[in-house]
């Protein structure tokens, strides 16, 4: 264990600044590495998606139920997941999330070994598995950072765990499109769960909290408290089992900034799960691509996510610590990246399927702008009870996992189109400007009532 410290003064952090390890850019290269393996996973029913719907006989509203299990699940797990979170810490139940989630995805590529009878149930209840075993990953996340990172490095970090997701997609979807065309879907599920089932065991065995990690200095500490990172919460020794209160539970569910933050980011997680879900089934189904032409044309927008989440989350911390207000530094990018995002729609005006990943590649650029969510829920959760906030706050953001890919599914059913559905994405950036700007108020720390 650490030995105590103290908070270091602006006076003399130049004293202790050369002492200073930096064991928390480790951290948050372990949160990418699993990050990158949950949304791997996530990818593999979108990218096998067309094979799987062939072999197993499964229509697009079939394909459109099954897309959305995982986030039924997901959901409906959000505040016990949190709650977990706050009651025995980040640690273990990321590690034992991470191993469970590893296991339903290996037992999904047994799914084309039984009767075609009972496929689609086992299907539907294995990707609801995944989901009910996933939800504290992301909360999970939040909460390592806000105890590992001051709030002045805190939004580009939460950017390069979240663009974990888009390197998930840019670096898996090629190479599952043509594991899948040379040797069937099957073996993408086994070596994801196979791969994510070794980095749990791990990641158990490794990882501490900051005030009790062995490798991290008392000056690091000292700068990570100083700098408001909430370096005890993940400390078994020291952490308080808080119970909440009726009127506190209200308050997380009614603060007028929360709920704009709820649905900013129920609003950037509908153009998520289209581009995990039926973007791929687009690719192929609408502009006759192969599937790895599909796999690597979906790697193209993923990969200008990735460079827009790594922007926008420096961009946001150059204006903190340029003495811009924390309002200011949080909603700027959220707001001009969903504007940018919002050109999806004009996939419906061309024909060349090289140009609609171009044009795809720019909206999906605005969309990792603006995921800078993460770091204002970070910002503002109440220090009490930060596992649950996250919870709510990821639990409402993903009933887009469930509206989406069956609302998409009708309207390519009803249709036999697509552009409805680029539609119906693009209007969720619209109305995610309007909370930021009209119903998010300060961006600070929050206290629960008494």
């Amino acid at each position: 264990m650490c030995p105590p410290v103290t908070h270091p003064s602006a006076t003399n952090e130049a004293a202790w600044a050369g002492q200073r390890t930096v064991v928390r850019y480790a951290v948050l290269a372990f949160l990418f590495v699993i990050t990158a393996i949950n949304y791997g996973d996530r990818a593999t029913l979108g990218i096998a998606g067309s094979s799987i719907a062939h072999d197993l006989g499964l229509t697009p509203v079939a394909m459109g139920y099954v897309f959305s299990a995982f986030a039924w699940a997901y959901v409906l797990s959000q505040v016990p997941g949190g709650w977990l979170l706050d009651r025995y810490g980040s640690i273990r139940v990321y590690g034992v999330s991470l191993f469970a989630w590893s296991v339903c995805t290996l037992a999904i590529s047994g799914i084309g070994r039984i009767p075609h009878d009972i496929a689609f149930p086992a299907l539907f209840v294995l990707w609801a598995g995944l989901g009910l075993v996933e939800a504290p990953t992301f909360p999970a996340n939040s909460r390592i950072v806000s105890s590992w990172f001051p709030t002045s490095e805190r939004g580009l970090a939460t950017s390069i765990f979240n663009s974990a997701q888009y390197v998930a997609v840019a670096f898996f979807a090629p190479v599952m499109g043509w594991v899948t065309q040379r040797f069937g879907w099957e073996y993408i599920f086994a070596a994801m769960g196979i791969a994510g089932m070794g980095l749990a065991i791990f990641w158990l065995a490794r990882m501490q909290p900051p005030a009790t990690h062995s490798a991290v200095s008392a000056a690091e500490l000292a700068f990570m408290r100083s700098g408001g990172a909430l370096v005890d919460i993940d400390d078994r020794t020291r952490r308080v089992r808080t119970t909440l209160t009726e009127r506190q539970i209200r308050f997380m569910l009614t603060d007028r900034t929360l709920l704009g933050v709820y649905g900013g980011q129920y609003c950037i997680t509908a153009i998520l799960y289209f581009f995990l879900t039926w973007f791929p089934l687009y690719l192929h189904q609408s502009r006759g691509l192969s599937m790895t032409q599909t796999g690597l044309a979906a790697s193209v927008p993923a990969l200008c996510g990735l460079a827009g989440a790594i922007i926008g989350g420096a961009l946001s911390d150059m204006l903190l610590r340029s003495g811009r207000s924390e309002t200011l530094a949080r909603k700027a990018p959220y707001v001009i990246g969903m504007a940018v995002a919002s050109t999806i729609c004009l996939c419906n005006f061309v024909h060349s399927a090289w140009l609609i990943v171009a044009i795809m590649s720019f909206a999906f650029f605005g969309k990792g702008v603006a995921a800078i969510g993460w770091a204002v829920i970070s910002d503002i959760a109440p220090k009490e009870a930060p596992g649950l906030a996250a919870g709510i706050f990821n639990g409402i953001g993903n009933i887009a996992g469930i509206v989406t890919p069956i609302v998409i599914g009708y309207i390519v059913a009803w249709t036999k189109s697509y552009d409805g559905a680029l539609l119906f994405v693009a209007a969720h950036c619209i109305v995610a400007i309007l909370l930021y700007l009209f119903v998010v108020g300060k961006i600070r720390r929050l206290s629960l009532p008494t």
